[in-house]
């Protein structure tokens, strides 16, 4: 099993695998032929409020990742992505945010993990 990300604005490879968007939002400038998953988990992206609070500001980061995961403990849509990634070789989560090292995907697939 293996578990990636990568941002919605790379082109899709065969290396990904199933692809699941992990934003609550659908991203700014991609059509959903371009995006290419497979899968659009909307309700497992950070709520509108954490999302807003945290607005990719890196001094937030680690509070970020705390709130974050607090929601995910709660998060009903996390079973079904724990079954995705259990039943598929390969997993990328795909998200759109501009920082590679500080966005939601990060937190979710360590969680995950």
């Amino acid at each position: 099993m293996s578990l990636n990300i990568k941002r919605v604005y790379v082109p899709p490879g065969r290396e990904d695998g199933y692809r699941v968007l992990v934003d609550r939002v659908w991203p700014r400038g991609v059509s959903k032929a371009k995006a290419c998953v497979d899968e659009w988990l909307k309700e497992i992206g950070p709520s509108t409020e954490l999302r807003k609070w945290f607005n990719h500001e890196d001094e937030k980061w680690a509070e970020f990742q705390t709130r974050y995961r607090a929601e995910l403990d709660h998060n009903s849509e996390v079973p079904a992505l724990r079954d995705i990634v259990r039943e598929r070789d390969v997993v990328t989560l795909i998200y759109s945010a501009h920082s590679e090292l500080e966005n939601q995907a990060v937190v979710l697939r360590d969680y995950l993990g």
